[in-house]
């Protein structure tokens, strides 16, 4: 039986949220859009293991980027396939009661980016509400 491209998305999302990183990141960016400076702080794991969580995100069709200079922020990206974004959408529900994920937000709010530690720009880009 051939593979369709809804099961095939199907199944690169159930892989995308069988990891607790990748979830933590997607808690983030829920209802925002952050640099991936934020996130090394606030998971306080490396930059190359955060950018390759992100990049799987990306694969699976539910999280954008963009870049801003030498930045790049992320947002959450809905699938467009209604069983993934229900799937998502109740994974995301249930993430928000979560008190490990509370965490993360309320480090959000006193993160602050370092970036003499990549020699980037003084200027940090501060995360932005995601508008629907």
């Amino acid at each position: 039986m051939p593979r369709t491209q809804t099961n095939a998305s199907l199944g690169l999302l159930f892989r995308a949220l069988t990891d607790s990183t990748r979830l933590r990141l997607l808690n983030l960016i829920a209802d925002r859009e952050i640099c991936v400076c934020y996130f090394v702080e606030i998971l306080n794991i490396s930059q190359p293991k955060v950018s390759r969580h992100l990049a799987y995100l990306r694969r699976a069709g539910i999280v954008a980027s963009r870049r801003e200079g030498k930045w790049m922020h992320y947002r959450l990206l809905m699938p467009k396939d209604q069983a993934a974004a229900s799937i998502l959408g109740e994974t995301l529900k249930h993430l928000k009661q979560k008190p490990e994920m509370h965490k993360d937000i309320s480090r959000l709010s006193a993160a602050s980016c370092a970036p003499q530690k990549y020699e980037l720009p003084a200027a940090v880009p501060q995360p932005a509400l995601v508008t629907p």
